[in-house]
């Protein structure tokens, strides 16, 4: 009987190690969890996963910083121009993805996604309808170069002189942001209706969209989760000379397929930056707890062409670069001078830094990053970091630009953060245990196996140990 105990114990130590091995090399209960996470990451009606897509619990904040100009008289003499940063001026941003159509058996959701902002006074520096800022005039330089050695540069001169403009203008936050109406630009309107008589970063951008979207749902394959195929009803841009360039990749950036790798390369498309670009894995971390990988955009991204040669796409016309971390965006912003930039020219050509007194580029405070849960794909923790500058230089038809530098000069950045809440961070804490628990099955496995082993050790060692001194005992009986 005691054999009998003893072999069992054996055997079904042998058979737990074996099995617990065997489910490990095979990845069984890792696969299956996959499984599920693809099977739940779908945008599909009544899901929470759809819930969540179409309208966004974690809070998103815009802030906005400025660069006011200090000496205007001594950069119109073409010294260096010296800037302050003021800000931030923070708004609560508002997102929910409306008008949500399933097309094309579910395989397809169109949504517009209209944007709101209200300002934060907590979070804020002062007043935007009080503060006042000194930056480049943008109407009068973009009228400028409109104009120049045209049939219309002398009634353009003949505008700026009766309206008393120049190079630089005094506005308030709040104009800046969300318009104000430009003399200028009123009197241009009336011979072309298409130019806006209303000049702000942001204007006509609170609470409204920026065009329909087109997001695959996931349904046919987890990796095409809420990418984007047509925006505006079209599947490709047309700004750029590459059809490369002009190619829609990935997501909007607020969503990404589940069960991400870190030598993978995250595609957003951003319509702010009139393009797609991609991130590249930097680090490993935790945020509220959860695990994540921090993605950043690749150095290539904005790299010149002689670094990366798919880049001259961007050169518009062809040719034109402007350099390493600065991008030439007039061709999508109505032909106004408009250079985007990564804050204080963060990993831009060392000379864009060095040309304006004031830029002081640091990792911490201007790259943009994406902490991302690999397992589900979601977004913890986020900021998409940008800087506006305007292209100036010395137009000689027109004596407001003095003797000015040629410069990509700052005026503004924006830093929009998301950070995720405690009521998603706590939902998305349990589905982990979950999953930690379905894949800690075979070490559990493993486990009973080693605890049987140990047993099935001790009993042999009881048994040999009894029988030897059974020995002893007929020996002495002898």
């Amino acid at each position: 009987m005691k054999s009998l105990c003893l072999v069992t114990v054996g055997v079904l130590a042998m058979t737990l190690l074996i099995a617990s091995i065997s489910l490990l090399v095979a990845h069984v209960f890792q696969r299956v969890v996959d499984l599920q996470v693809k099977q739940g990451t779908v945008l599909k009606n009544g899901t929470e996963t759809f819930e969540a897509w179409e309208d966004p619990p974690p809070p998103v904040y815009m802030q906005f910083y400025f660069f006011n100009v200090t000496n205007p008289l001594e950069v119109l003499q073409g010294d260096t121009p010296l800037v302050e940063e003021i800000g931030p001026y923070t708004y609560r941003e508002y997102r929910p993805r409306v008008h949500v159509q399933f097309l094309d058996n579910g395989t397809k959701v169109s949504a517009l996604n209209p944007k709101t902002y209200v300002f934060e006074p907590q979070k804020s520096v002062g007043d935007p309808e009080v503060d006042l800022i000194r930056t480049i005039n943008i109407p009068a330089v973009t009228a400028m170069e409109w104009t120049r050695s045209t049939p219309l540069q002398f009634a353009t001169e003949v505008l700026l002189l009766l309206y008393q403009e120049s190079l630089f203008t005094i506005r308030t936050v709040h104009e800046l942001l969300w318009g104000y109406k430009d003399r200028l630009l009123s009197t241009i309107h009336l011979l072309h209706p298409e130019i806006d008589p209303v000049f702000g970063f942001f204007n006509k951008m609170n609470g409204t969209d920026d065009g329909e979207y087109v997001f695959l749902s996931g349904e046919t394959n987890y990796l095409n989760f809420s990418r984007i195929v047509e925006w505006k009803g079209k599947e490709s841009l047309s700004w750029w000379t590459t059809e490369e360039c002009n190619m829609i990749n990935g997501t909007d950036g607020t969503s990404f397929h589940p069960l991400i790798s870190k030598d993978e390369n995250i595609y957003i498309f951003s319509s702010d930056f009139c393009r797609s670009l991609y991130l590249v894995y930097d680090s490993s971390g935790m945020v509220s707890g959860i695990p994540t990988y921090r993605f950043v955009p690749s150095a290539m991204v904005f790299a010149n062409t002689t670094v990366n040669p798919d880049n001259a796409g961007f050169c518009v016309p062809p040719g034109n670069c402007p350099g390493t971390g600065v991008l030439n965006v007039s061709i999508c912003k109505q032909g106004a001078p408009i250079f985007l930039s990564a804050p204080h020219f963060y990993q831009a050509d060392q000379k864009f830094v060095e040309d304006v007194e004031g830029m002081h580029p640091q990792k911490e405070y201007h790259e943009t990053f994406l902490d991302i849960n690999p397992l589900t794909g979601l977004v913890l923790r986020a900021a998409k970091r940008m800087q506006i500058n305007v292209h100036v230089r010395k137009l000689p038809e027109f004596f407001e630009t003095g003797n000015i530098r040629t410069l990509v000069f700052p005026v503004m950045y924006i830093n929009e953060s998301v950070l995720i809440d405690e009521v998603s961070a706590n939902k998305l804490k349990h589905v982990l245990l979950e999953a930690s628990v379905v894949t800690g099955i075979p070490f559990v496995i493993m486990a009973l196996g080693i605890v049987f082993g140990i047993v099935f050790i001790v009993l042999v060692c009881r048994s040999r140990g009894i029988s030897e001194e059974g020995r002893e005992v007929l020996i002495d009986s002898e």
